[in-house]
């Protein structure tokens, strides 16, 4: 790995971020349209950051982009969170290390959710747990950047368009940057 996360998120995206991941997209188009998508409804530098990089497990696992396919839940959201913990601020670490527990929550407490989901993502919901229970629902509804995750989630299950201009890395580098621990 390098020194230097924002050259090794980089060199990620150039190296798997073309594969597919169980949806129309590649890992690539879908952290740029997340990472659009919030850019455009916020401006908040670390929430596109963590937009941009919520599946970088992903991309870091060894079991491969079809491990959903293969019934194996890939704990990328827990590959994530621990490398960009290291890197990047704990806001950014956490809401990337909650965006799974979120769908789960979402599930649970808005009505109509679970039918907006892609098919991969029911998919994946099955293998991460499934809607969570009443008691989970009140206990994930008290942890920090609650809503943080909550807007990333949104932005996941909406960055899923075929052939959708976006910015390039480049363009979200200067977010990354501000988004680095101190």
């Amino acid at each position: 790995m390098h020194k230097d996360p924002i050259t090794e998120v980089e060199r990620l995206f150039q190296q798997k971020g073309q594969e597919a991941y169980s949806e129309a997209i590649s890992q690539i188009e879908h952290a740029l349209q997340c990472a659009k998508l919030a850019e455009d409804e916020t401006g908040d530098p670390e929430l596109i950051a963590a937009a941009l990089l919520h599946d970088i497990g992903h991309l870091m696992t060894k079991l491969g982009q079809d491990a959903a396919d293969r019934g194996i839940d890939d704990r990328h959201e827990d590959i994530g969170e621990g490398w960009l913990a290291r890197h990047f601020s704990p806001r950014v670490a956490t809401t990337v290390g909650q965006h799974v527990q979120a769908k789960r929550y979402l599930c649970t407490v808005r009505d109509g959710y679970f039918a907006s989901l892609s098919p991969a993502s029911v998919q994946s919901l099955d293998l991460q747990g499934g809607p969570m229970t009443g008691d989970e629902a009140d206990t994930f509804s008290r942890q920090p950047f609650l809503d943080d995750a909550v807007r990333l989630r949104e932005w996941d299950e909406r960055g899923k368009v075929p052939n959708l201009a976006t910015p390039d890395f480049d363009h979200f580098k200067p977010y990354l940057e501000k988004s680095l621990r101190a």
